[in-house]
Parts: structure tokens; C-alpha cells; sequence
């Protein structure tokens, strides 16, 4: 069986008072059956690994280097996430590929140093709405599924995000049938590049809007193996409403 993820990706919001939200949720899930994952700012990650530490909750970084270390002035490398105690790191969100224009070469090289210094990683996917409404969801979705994940991936090492573009932030999400239909893709490629061994034991998780009032529908939808949520990640309240949800639906 999968065990569910919970990610929480804070983007650049978060200060030293907000690591008081990781405090709390620690106390409402003290044995969660699914796993929790907060990924700060990277500023935060060492305070982060302290204040959870003994709990159930994990840290993760949001982003890495290509290159184990170097003349990359502002960057991180995975070694360091590693040394600062996070156990995964986030390649290829959209923000990043948009942002800093990533194509799926940079995610994948992204992807194997970070596998390389042992750090679980989560691989964003996602369609923009002009793909979306000209049908070629799939098509993208394939093309970044193979061109973003190493060959030598798990499923201890690997887990996809898919995370429409227009739905992340907007508060639009696709429908139940929507999602499951790109899950499923996923998953069908995966088990056909890996094996039904890897490609059935690698995670898949669902980005975009998620918030209390949907994840219960979402999570039972097929092939999704939990979330990764932006805004309502922040606050442990909501978060931690996210999380029942997903436990439920296991």
C-alpha cells in the first residue's frame, strides 16, 4: 500500500512567528497514518527541522541546483537541504518553470541530485489553461512526465504532483473526472516505463486550490495519493482539516 501524503509548500511567505503553526499542527496529528510534509522557506528549514523534531511531521525544501556546489550565487544545493535537515525537496512547480523558465531537462537534472543525496522527491506537472481547453492536457502531462523524472527513480525517492496551472492559487478546480482521468494517465505511464513494481508504489498527489471544503471528494477520487497545497498550508488550522480528510479517505 501507498502510505498518503500532505505536503505544505509555503512558497516565499514565513517568518521565525510562523513556525508556530508547525508547533500545532505537530499536537493535532501526534500519530498521523499518512505522512506530513511542511516545505518553508529555505530560511526556515534548520528552526523548522528543530521545532519538529520527535514528531511525525517532516521538512522538505522547496527548490534545488542542478550542480552539487559552485559560483550560484542565491541558490541551494541538495547537499545543503540535506545538511539542514530537510528529507525532500519540490522540482519543476510551475512557478519555477515559469518564473525562471525551468524546461523539463533542468527538472530532471533537478530531480537526480536530489535522489542522489537521498532527498524524496516531489515532481510538479501541470497544464496551463490555453492546453487544457485546446484538449492537449495529456500530451503535456506525458511530455513532462518523461523528460522531468530520472530513469533510476522509485517509488521511496519519487513523487509526482500534478498540479494544473490555472487551478494553483485561483481557487478554480478541475473537476473529480478531470483529475482522476490525468491520475490515471500518470499512473499507466509510470507502471509502463518502470514496471507495475515501481510505477504502482511511486505516489501521486494532487495540487491546485485544495482546501478543507474539497479534499475529501478529491482524495477519493483514483490514483490520488494525497495533496500538495499552497495557501492553506500556512495555517494549521486548515492544514490540519486537509489532513483529516486525506486519513479519512485512506
Amino acid at each position: 500500500m501507498r502510505r498518503k501524503l500532505a505536503a505544505g509548500n509555503w512558497k516565499m511567505n514565513g517568518t521565525g512567528a510562523a513556525l508556530q503553526e508547525l508547533s500545532e499542527l505537530a499536537i493535532a496529528h501526534p500519530k498521523p497514518t499518512s505522512d506530513i510534509l511542511i516545505c518553508p522557506p529555505a530560511t526556515l528549514i534548520h528552526r523548522a527541522t528543530q521545532v519538529v523534531a520527535d514528531t511525525a511531521i517532516q521538512i522538505g525544501g522547496q527548490d534545488c541546483h542542478t550542480d552539487p556546489k559552485g559560483a550560484h550565487t542565491g541558490d541551494i544545493s541538495a547537499e545543503m537541504l540535506k545538511d539542514a535537515g530537510a528529507r525532500y525537496v519540490i522540482v519543476g512547480h510551475s512557478e519555477r518553470r515559469q518564473d525562471h523558465n525551468e524546461q523539463n531537462e533542468t527538472v530532471r537534472a533537478k530531480a537526480r541530485i536530489a535522489m542522489d543525496n537521498g532527498l524524496t522527491t516531489i515532481v510538479c506537472l501541470g497544464e496551463s489553461l490555453t492546453e487544457r481547453e485546446a484538449a492537449n492536457t495529456l500530451d503535456i502531462i506525458g511530455g513532462q512526465l518523461s523528460g522531468s523524472v530520472p530513469d533510476a527513480a522509485t517509488g521511496h525517492d519519487l513523487v509526482i504532483a500534478y498540479e494544473p496551472i490555472w487551478a494553483i492559487g485561483t481557487g478554480h478546480v478541475p473537476s473529480l473526472s478531470q483529475i482522476g482521468e490525468v491520475h490515471d494517465f500518470i499512473r499507466a505511464r509510470l507502471e509502463r516505463r518502470f514496471g507495475p513494481g515501481v510505477g504502482r508504489s511511486v505516489r501521486i498527489v494532487y495540487g491546485g486550490s485544495v482546501n478543507p471544503g474539497n479534499a475529501g471528494d478529491i482524495f477519493d477520487v483514483s490514483n490520488v495519493d494525497g495533496a500538495l497545497v499552497g495557501g492553506a498550508s500556512l495555517k494549521s488550522a486548515d492544514f490540519s482539516a486537509i489532513i483529516t480528510a486525506l486519513e479519512a479517505a485512506s
